[in-house]
């Protein structure tokens, strides 16, 4: 399995991809290799990826959806195996002219889903005074009004050295695919942060976290993703209502108020606008349904 750790080394470290999506990629290849020792008899190496056959590929995706996988699953699936020939021919020069054969099932666009400016604010209120201790408090805070009001991803919160405190007016970002952009900071953005760096009680420099958990170590997300559950618990909200839609709120809410879309592109770090145009496709149906509304049919 020297491949596949040698591959997922590459994605984190070179393309900052998200724990959650470094552990679908390891599962999604160890079955592959897998297969491939039983299909071909041979334990996977390079010169047998080099030789591959695109058939070869297709009865291992036949496989996992005779086992009960959705479309998306396999496109997910495929795109970790083009991913990765693309990482062999990289590293190791594998070329397979095979692998352009391959496509996919077309997963179905979804849009995301935001929270509502009401409930954003309720969250942001509620983080304050879930938390016993007040440093904790402030530091939930802090956290999701970065994602809110930033629109920073949940991993790139928790990577902000302690010298992001005190909060500068504009932030310098780390994105994915190690893409840089700067990110301006609102007053109550700021005042958060701030609030929470003079109540932490563990030191902030340029080689430590901005934010600590409990015990001293960095701040881990599943540990925010909790506070968020237990907040939409309170509140009434959905499940979608994760830390991630608040960076879904930040853009959406942006869209509404008539911000450009190139620079919601640019605030988000997108590589592509058409990314960052899903956004006005939740706009336009909060007006459909507000039209529904307001004319309901006989």
């Amino acid at each position: 399995m020297e491949l596949i750790s040698g591959f997922l080394d590459y994605l984190e470290r070179e393309k900052r991809l998200a724990r959650n999506t470094l552990d679908a990629y390891r599962a999604d290849l160890s079955a592959f290799f897998g297969f491939l020792s039983t299909h071909t008899g041979q334990s996977p190496s390079v010169r047998g990826f080099a030789g591959l056959q695109a058939r070869d590929i297709r009865a291992f995706l036949a496989q996992r959806r005779r086992e009960g996988l959705t479309d998306t699953s396999i496109a997910r699936l495929l795109s970790a195996i083009k991913s990765f020939y693309r990482w062999l021919d990289r590293v190791h020069g594998v070329e397979n002219a095979e692998i352009a054969y391959l496509s996919g099932p077309k997963r179905p666009r979804r849009l995301p889903r935001p929270v509502s400016e009401v409930a954003a604010r309720d969250i942001l209120d509620q983080a304050e005074i879930l938390q016993e201790e007040p440093w904790l408090a402030a530091r939930d805070v802090a956290a999701l009004s970065l994602m809110y009001g930033a629109g920073l991803r949940i991993g790139e919160v928790l990577d902000l050295p302690g010298t992001a405190a005190p909060a500068p007016e504009r932030l310098r970002i780390t994105g994915k695919g190690n893409k840089v952009r700067i990110v301006p900071l609102i007053p109550a953005v700021r005042e958060a942060v701030d609030e929470y760096a003079a109540l932490c009680p563990y030191r902030l420099a340029s080689d430590t976290p901005l934010f600590y958990g409990k015990r001293g170590k960095r701040l881990q997300a599943p540990v925010l993703r909790g506070q968020v559950q237990m907040l939409r618990g309170a509140l009434g909200l959905p499940e979608t209502a994760t830390p991630h839609a608040l960076r879904h709120s930040f853009a959406t809410h942006l869209l509404a108020n008539g911000a450009d879309l190139r620079a919601i592109q640019t605030l988000l770090g997108h590589a592509s606008l058409s990314t960052t145009q899903v956004y006005t496709g939740i706009d336009s149906e909060h007006l459909r349904k507000v039209h529904a509304q307001a004319h309901p049919r006989g």
